[in-house]
């Protein structure tokens, strides 16, 4: 298991909350929690990609911004390379087409959720950079 796949994602934000995806049942790592996203398939870019994936899993068009992270993981059967990217819906509202479920949350919040391996980086980023800004009477 020498090749790696290239995966991107969306982190994408709704005030103060960002939109998390429960996998389906019968995925691998089904029912864990994950940021949208996908497969880059041959001739796309990692943007292109992240937008296709939107509009096929949530029935949105995304407006795709600046690099977040980039982040490898080792599963059991694949390894990833994961690159997530800060996005906005620019068309649409998000519906459930091929996940079990999904939520708007705070940062604070993730940690209620069991998330696959490789998101658990990006949430730790997250917490780290929305933790300071908190405001006391939110």
């Amino acid at each position: 298991m020498d090749d790696q796949i290239e995966v991107v994602a969306a982190l994408i934000w709704q005030g103060d909350r960002f939109l998390i995806c429960q996998r389906p049942e019968g995925k691998s790592r089904g029912l864990q929690w994950e940021f949208v996203g996908g497969k880059v398939e041959p001739g796309e870019t990692k943007q292109q990609a992240l937008i296709r994936e939107c509009r096929e899993e949530l029935d949105i068009t995304l407006s795709v911004g600046v690099e977040f992270l980039e982040v490898v993981h080792s599963y059991p059967d694949i390894t990833i390379c994961l690159t997530v990217f800060h996005a906005s819906i620019s068309q649409g509202t998000p519906k459930l087409l091929e996940h079990n479920d999904m939520r708007w949350i705070l940062p604070k919040e993730a940690g209620q959720f069991d998330f696959c391996p490789a998101d658990r980086v990006i949430l730790n980023k997250i917490q780290k950079e929305h933790s300071h800004g908190e405001r006391a009477d939110s």
